[in-house]
């Protein structure tokens, strides 16, 4: 085993290799400085337009490429490797319906703020524009939604672009950033330098806030009696968890924590109020419709967090912090606005805060708020209920695990019960909604974290849309365990049809879905059933203790929702209850 010294000695040998002037083709420029960048994994599916690239990488060992079963489970699982290591996420497509099958993907991680480089290959130059087999202007298709985006022109370029897009996708409010190289520029050779300066003019976001600024939190602070910290994906993003931590137990204000935010601020702690929004707490709720201080961080005022926006937050003066000034007034009003990289904002305004003197009382009205309403649902000893499925995965994990979903139902009964302690924990599609982001995803933060225990919460939905990357899993022995909660039904458009559109079900029986059990031994991964308590605790016990990858198919109730829920057009702290009210 290597120590350490000659582990760095070995990489800085190995950088010298890649760093070395020679005459090579465009797509060995393009692999060294995937490498130079510190790429360890690529995902991606071959084309004719990349063919040159797929040629470079034969019998190339300098890093993974994991090859997917659809352009689609490239992306998202290079956007769950993303997620869950801090890193950026690679994939690589070819042209025309190679690069447009990863059009969805990139939305996903354009609207989660989440470092992507993403190379599509594309036709002959000569070619473009003429509707050649396979040709799709992809760059133009996909400006909307990547923070930049390179049509390669000449092969001297690479190294630059493909420098400038690692720094473009990874600083700043992350994102994904598309290079497009066509078929003559990966087959050109060209002396290899390295690109060294970066030098992007009108590209600098701003990091530290204005210290004036700061002054005026650290007031309204001490002037407020019912404060409210809300956290999103940015505290995650960052790193600035610990700061987070620090910044609300030296003020001893309350926080809620976004669908992105969960695991940037302890679940545990006893500051935490769970989630705001759509399905968020009646604490969380609550504690924003009557607070006098809202310090948002990190955060974009998501439609499903406020609600009706012209009732949101009606007392509060609204403190927002962001890297993003574009965010800063665009949906709510602001009084403070503080412009800078959430670390570095909360590192300096831990220098100047003080305990929230005047908010003792308010302090323990969240916790009555706490003890009185807290997540309820009906249990069954005859059928199981999702929630307690989450529960169960829960304890038996200790809430240690990383967790990504699908999008639905089964999202947000995770987001309600399972309990995270750490940041980049839990992964999941949140502004785009992306149905089949939950497997493939899982993948990625598992070649992210190959030590972990990483678990993938799909609906019999969502996991039909990605299903083919069990392939993938059984072929490379990636031990993701893989939950179907499985209702039968698009559950939550079941459950909007029956509160908004009078049981009206309209196209939502999913009951001609394939035995998952058996789906998943057709790819070579085992799978499991259970559909009482007993059989599930037996067969998640025996997933856990299997080496490799697991699927565990839960039958649940068909009729059960997601409560509480906020209905559009109504105040966040307008919340139908359910049953248990």
């Amino acid at each position: 085993m290597k120590t350490e010294t000659e582990e760095l000695k070995s990489t800085e040998q190995l950088r010298e290799k890649w760093m070395k002037p020679e005459v090579i083709t465009g797509s060995e420029i393009l692999l060294r400085s995937l490498l130079l960048e510190g790429v360890e994994c690529v995902f991606g599916y071959p084309g004719g337009a990349v063919l040159y690239i797929y040629d470079a990488l034969y019998g190339f060992k300098d890093f993974h490429h994991l090859l997917t079963r659809h352009e689609q489970g490239a992306i998202h699982a290079a956007d769950g490797y993303a997620r869950a290591s801090g890193k950026v996420g690679v994939c690589i497509a070819t042209s025309g319906p190679g690069a447009t099958n990863l059009v969805t993907g990139i939305a996903t991680a354009y609207m989660d703020s989440v470092p992507l480089v993403v190379i599509t290959g594309n036709v002959h130059q000569s070619l473009i524009g003429t509707d050649a087999f396979q040709e799709a202007d992809i760059t133009g298709i996909t400006m909307p939604i990547t923070k930049h985006s390179y049509l390669v022109r000449d092969v001297k370029d690479l190294p630059r672009i493909i420098h400038e897009a690692f720094h473009i996708a990874n600083s700043g409010r992350k994102g994904p950033v598309l290079i497009d190289i066509p078929k003559d520029v990966s087959a050109a050779t060209t002396l290899f330098e390295p690109a060294k300066v970066m030098n992007l003019r009108g590209y600098n976001p701003t990091v530290a806030p204005n210290r004036l600024q700061l002054d005026k939190v650290a007031a309204a602070i001490q002037e407020a009696s019912q404060p409210v910290i809300l956290a999103g994906g940015g505290v995650v993003y960052s790193g600035g968890h610990e700061e987070l931590l620090q910044f609300a137990e030296t003020t001893e204000i309350p926080v809620t924590t976004t669908l992105l935010g969960l695991g940037g601020f302890p679940s545990g702690n006893r500051l935490w109020m769970g989630m705001p929004g759509m399905h968020g707490t009646y604490t969380a709720n609550n504690a924003i419709q009557q607070s006098d201080l809202l310090i948002c961080i990190g955060a974009r005022f998501d439609d499903r967090v406020t609600g009706k926006l012209d009732g949101f937050a009606p007392k509060a003066k609204i403190v927002h912090i962001d890297i993003d000034p574009a965010e800063i007034g665009k949906n709510v009003h602001t009084d403070i606005p503080v412009v800078g990289d959430v670390k570095t904002v909360l590192e300096q305004l831990n220098k100047l805060i003080k305990r929230a003197d005047k908010a003792d009382a308010w302090r323990d009205q969240i916790q009555q708020w706490k003890a009185e309403k807290p997540f309820k649902y009906k249990d069954s000893n005859d059928s199981l209920k999702p929630q307690w499925v989450i529960e169960m995965l829960n304890e038996t994990t200790h809430g240690e695990a990383i967790v990504t979903t699908d999008v639905g139902q089964h999202q947000m009964w995770t987001a309600q019960y399972y309990k995270f302690n750490q940041p980049r924990s839990w992964i999941t599609s949140g502004g785009l909604g992306t149905m089949g982001f939950g497997f493939p995803s899982a993948i990625g933060a598992q070649m992210a974290h190959p030590d972990r225990l990483v678990i993938s919460i799909n609906g019999d939905g969502g996991m039909q849309m990605c299903s083919q990357e069990l392939a993938i899993c059984a072929i490379n022995k990636i031990p993701v365990k893989i939950v179907v909660i499985n209702n039968q039904v698009l559950g939550m458009v079941r459950q909007w049809q029956e509160l908004i559109y009078e049981n009206r079900y309209s196209h939502i029986d999913l009951s001609g879905s394939p035995d998952f059990v058996k789906l998943a031994e057709a790819y070579g991964v085992k799978g499991l059933r259970a559909t009482n308590k007993e059989d599930a605790q037996a067969v998640w016990r025996e997933a856990l203790e299997t080496p490799g990858p697991v699927l565990v198919e839960f039958v649940v109730d068909k009729q059960e929702n997601v409560y509480p829920m906020v209905t559009q057009g109504s105040t966040i702290d307008q919340m139908l209850m359910g049953d248990c009210e």
